[in-house]
């Protein structure tokens, strides 16, 4: 199994996106990114934490490859909108990819240029995603009531804004 670390802006709405995909063997939410250990929803919240809802996706890439999780990062959120997804707005809203193999930053600086040029072409503006390496970076995990939360609530609050550009298929890296 591998892991990989996404942030779209709320973490409930791509969580669920992840747990969709075949091959997706487990999802969490939690935070990345931040300047003190173990922080509350309600600290991340005041943007004082530095941290961004990040979801964690194991994964079998046998069956699924990163390259596929990137093309649903990369599409189901706004990723040149400047830490904010529609209506929410704040710090730990930011887009942002933490890779955990040299492998994955390369896909995902790859993919983020491909992303970029069918956005160019659209007419839309820069992508704004942090990409960084998850070596050094803590992930803690969010408190229970935000783990799988659309699964508990149906009809809960999906707040991901969307660009509406595809990802460009059977482009090569």
């Amino acid at each position: 199994m591998e892991i990989a670390y996404f942030a779209t802006g709320c973490f409930w709405g791509a969580e669920r996106r992840y747990w969709k995909i075949d091959g997706v063997t487990n999802t969490s939410v939690g935070y990345m990114g931040g300047t003190i250990a173990n922080p509350s929803y309600e600290a991340v919240c005041t943007g004082a934490t530095g941290h961004a809802e990040m979801v964690c996706v194991e994964f079998d890439p046998a069956i699924v490859t990163y390259r596929r999780l990137l093309e649903e990062f990369w599409t189901m959120h706004d990723p040149t909108s400047l830490n904010a997804q529609g209506g929410d707005i704040g710090t730990q809203y930011r887009s942002a990819i933490y890779t955990t193999t040299p492998e994955q930053m390369t896909e995902a600086l790859a993919t983020r240029d491909l992303y970029q040029n069918a956005l160019t072409a659209d007419g839309i503006g820069a992508i704004v995603t942090e990409i960084l390496s998850a070596a050094g970076v803590e992930y803690y995990l969010a408190e229970e009531y935000h783990q799988k939360y659309l699964a508990k609530n149906p009809n809960g609050y999906d707040c991901h804004s969307s660009t509406g550009t595809a990802f460009p298929q059977g482009a090569s890296i």
